[in-house]
């Protein structure tokens, strides 16, 4: 009996030059056309009240923007209310916010102050999409610069705080006696 012999094939070399050619024109295709997810980070300070221990005899003058479920309260200097926006049925006045902070910040420039801290003052049931919100209205503003929309700065130091209590006053009548 006669053996058959396999004559084996001589084995096939890979040829991936067409493959690393499709990858070298793909991948910078795909990494264009990818939209990159934006992270912004928004920077806090540290309150203007811890700054003015050290020089207590130049006092600052904060400006403060007390958020509560009826609207926004603008104190300057602190304390003292400056402007009171109302909340309406559409929700709260971040552009007439804008509008008067504008007027402000010029205010400030006219009268050569460098003012360019702000403390948000947060009542405690506020969402935070209206601080994310507010922190935007106050940092900036869109202005026209040479046919070109451009963000213009207002008060981008932003500080957080507690929004102050409100103190509701029972009536008594003196001596203790009963109303």
């Amino acid at each position: 009996m006669r053996r058959r012999r396999r004559i084996n094939p001589p084995e096939a070399e890979l040829d991936i030059t067409s493959f690393m050619n499709l990858m070298i024109v793909l991948v910078p295709v795909l990494l264009l056309s990818l939209v990159f997810s934006q992270v912004r980070i928004l920077n806090l300070q540290l309150p203007v009240a811890a700054q003015a221990a050290n020089d207590p005899n130049d006092e600052p003058k904060v400006l403060e923007l007390v958020i509560s479920q009826t609207g926004f309260d603008l104190n300057y200097p602190a304390g003292i209310l400056l402007k009171k926006f109302d909340k309406t049925p559409k929700g709260y006045q971040f552009a007439n916010l804008s509008i008067y902070l504008q007027d402000l910040k010029l205010t400030f420039q006219q009268n050569k102050q460098d003012k360019s801290d702000i403390v948000l003052l947060l009542a405690p049931d506020i969402d935070y999409q209206t601080i994310v919100s507010t922190m935007d209205t106050v940092r900036s503003f869109k202005a026209v610069v040479a046919a070109n929309l451009v963000d213009a700065e207002l008060f981008p130091q932003i500080s957080l705080g507690d929004a102050p209590e409100v103190i509701t006053v029972k009536a008594e009548t003196p001596l203790g006696g009963k109303p």
